[in-house]
């Protein structure tokens, strides 16, 4: 009996209602499941999860829902083989599964060591104070909170397991739970993943419900403080921007579109160079790696006019190497496209492109395959044959600019300079990606400057970078992924910016001890408070933001200027010799710098032994004031901010770095120095 696909809803698996969809094997035709598509009640679907799941989730700090990250990753990691069972049936290779499953892991485990960048708290505190007022009593500081939504993600066919893990990542990582809606020709390869994380007990309950069928209507119910994305066609996408709700409501709309991706091959890039060798091996890679169903693939190779035949010619010989078949067939290095439905557009938007660019590699209608043992169908699995068309006339025959064959397809067309290159790249209309392969460090920024504004990220290969490179088509959890105009205008990942993206951003202001009180980070003029103890001799636990120190006084003499020039052999003019002062902003000799600051350390450091375990390093550091010989200048140590540090094993030491700002004046109460210093500094509780 053909399995069920089942959703993942109000804290239980359940079918769907009604009207069936059959899901197919992609090299065989066989149906492998049904996936219900009707019956959802999405308003009590997103209202469980901004219920249940969202209050759990707020509650965590960064650090605790990076760790939840970090082991729901190694769960998966273990299961993963389960998973590349499955995905063979999508028509996807072990190489091309690889990308899908362990990449999407591989998510996981970035945004898990994201949490290093945030604080151990459920909230974040953004960028530097603001001063409002001449007093100093009045201030801003931007702080960014969970929205109290949920995350909704539609998600497209082609990844089924990383389109939905590298969304998850971000917002789970920000204190936001989601409602995932994968795409329903691969829905079993994400409803085996949901089954895994759910059976795993890692999440709170509500952090994560699936929606396997169709999504209609999900969108009616949305509000203002969920977040939308989508990932799929720009046309879809334009529709699902404009929903009434989306509009009404003011909900953030991430838009991730197909998109006309470009490769530029460089003037200097000739035959028998690194970087023509790289750009055919990426062209090729980009349109055979999941059959060209990527979103990032390469959609149209710009060339040198005079190396078009050059370039036909070797992306011809290459792509002859990919043998096409049963994915777990022997030497098989292209699988089949989703399904027949993809395979079908794909041909007619082949044969539209084909009226002005004729097709000069490959076979529309045959293919030979391999792997018929295993039930390998050429007539009813959704293989194809690589193709190359070719245009040479593209700013004549812009089919090739605005419409995209979503396979293994690329269209080659010359360019007669870098500015003809750079305009035909931009033809695209906003992409995810572009490559340039070269070796010239001044067309890579004269096409870099001129592409920028129409791509969201550039891809610059040469023979330097090649053995490490990720590739054209590789999205990296640490930079933004997205594009403007036909790519969406979204952001996706991107470290930091995308987990800001499922927060809400608001502007505090206040007086320093206010604000130092809400964001538990000590503002330069709020209260503080001062114990008979040194802070060098208290825990971590035991340290309060805001506890002071105040040092003795030292006059700084002109021996204690020679001395450190000595020792630290810094020996400018300004430290040392007196009669090179005329014309610069110095009155006399002047201290160090770093003197200042090495013997502010001197002032408040405690020399005992006690919980600080050691130094570990200066943040920021300003020299505000010359100090000259006869200047006595005193040091403030305040405890800024804790940060909570996780021990590696149960041998580790419980410990935490605290900042602590370091203000240098002198005698007139005026600041010569501040810095921001760290200390390792150990707990009470070792537990």
């Amino acid at each position: 009996m053909t399995p069920t696909l089942e959703n993942y809803t109000l804290g239980r698996w359940m079918p769907g209602a009604a009207d069936p969809h059959e899901l197919r094997d992609a090299s065989t035709g066989e149906v492998i499941a049904l996936a219900n598509t009707e019956g959802f009640d999405f308003e009590e679907i997103l209202a469980y999860g901004r219920r249940v799941g969202n209050p759990k989730l707020r509650r965590m700090t960064f650090h605790e829902r990076g760790q939840m990250l970090k082991a729901l990753a190694f769960h998966l990691q273990e299961k993963k083989e389960l998973f590349y069972e499955l995905s063979y049936r999508s028509g996807a290779t072990r190489a091309d599964s690889w990308i899908d499953i362990e990449g999407g892991i591989g998510n996981l485990f970035a945004n898990a060591s994201l949490r290093r960048k945030f604080p151990d708290k459920p909230f974040y505190v953004e960028g530097e104070p603001v001063g409002l007022s001449k007093g100093g009593t009045f201030m801003a500081q931007h702080l960014l909170v969970p929205k109290e939504g949920v995350a909704v993600h539609i998600n497209a066919y082609n990844f089924p397991i990383w389109g939905m893990l590298e969304k998850i990542a971000v917002n789970l990582l920000a204190g936001m739970p989601a409602v995932v809606k994968p795409a329903v020709p691969g829905a079993y390869l994400t409803e085996a993943v949901v089954r895994e994380i759910i059976a795993s007990g890692i999440l709170p309950e509500g952090a994560l419900q699936l929606v396997v069928g169709s999504g209609q209507g999900i969108l009616d119910h949305v509000m203002y403080q969920d977040v939308v994305t989508f990932t799929g066609s720009a046309a879809t996408g334009a529709k699902l921007r404009a929903h009434p709700r989306i509009i009404s409501e003011a909900v953030p709309f991430t838009l991730e579109a197909d998109s006309l991706n470009a490769a530029v091959l460089g003037s200097d890039a000739r035959p028998g160079t690194p970087e023509f060798d790289l750009f055919i091996k990426e062209v090729r890679k980009e349109m055979t790696a999941k059959c060209g169903q990527k979103c990032t693939a390469i959609r149209r190779a710009i060339v040198p006019a005079d190396l078009l035949e050059d370039v036909q010619i070797a992306l011809g010989k290459a792509l002859a190497q990919t043998t096409i078949g049963h994915p777990q067939a022997e030497g098989v290095r292209m699988g089949a496209l989703a399904g027949r439905e993809q395979a079908e557009r794909l041909r007619e938007q082949v044969r539209q492109l084909a009226k002005t660019t004729p097709i000069v590699y490959g076979d529309l209608e045959n293919v030979e395959i391999l792997g018929k043992e295993r039930g390998a169908d050429a007539a009813k699995g959704a293989f194809i044959s690589p193709i190359v068309l070719r245009n040479d006339q593209p700013f004549k025959y812009l089919d090739s600019h605005e419409l995209e064959a979503f396979g293994p397809v690329v269209t080659l067309m010359p360019y007669h300079d870098l500015s003809e290159a750079t305009q035909l790249a931009n033809l695209g209309k906003g992409s995810l990606v572009c490559s340039l392969a070269t070796n010239d460090p001044r067309t890579a920024q004269e096409f870099v400057l001129g592409a920028a504004t129409h791509h969201g990220r550039i891809l610059v290969l040469n023979g330097e970078m090649a053995k490490e490179s990720t590739g054209h088509g590789s999205p990296l959890p640490q930079l933004v992924h997205g594009g403007p105009g036909r790519a969406g205008g979204g952001q996706e990942m991107g470290g930091i910016r995308g987990v800001e993206h499922f927060m809400q951003r608001v502007a505090l202001q206040g007086s320093p001890s206010m604000i130092t009180a809400i964001t538990e980070v000590y503002q330069t003029g709020a209260q503080t408070v001062e114990y008979d103890k040194h802070p060098f001799q208290r825990y971590f636990e035991e340290l309060e933001i805001g506890e002071t120190y105040t040092t003795h006084k030292h006059t700084v003499t002109e021996a204690d200027i020679s001395a450190f020039a000595g020792i630290s052999g810094d020996n400018f003019y300004a430290h040392v010799d007196a009669t090179s002062l005329e014309g610069t902003l110095f009155t006399g000799r002047v201290a160090h710098g770093y003197y200042i600051l090495s013997k502010a350390a001197g002032m408040f450091v405690d020399p005992r032994k006690g919980p600080v375990l050691l130094n570990y390093g200066l943040d920021e550091c300003r020299f505000t004031k010359p100090v000259y010989p006869g200047t006595t200048i005193g040091v403030q140590l305040t405890v800024k901010e804790k940060i909570g540090q996780e021990k590696r094993d149960e041998t580790d030491i419980a410990k935490g770095i605290v900042r602590w700002l370091v203000t240098v004046t002198d005698e007139t109460g005026d600041t010569v120095a501040v810095a921001t210093i760290l200390t390792m500094v150990k707990k009470k509780n070792q537990a």
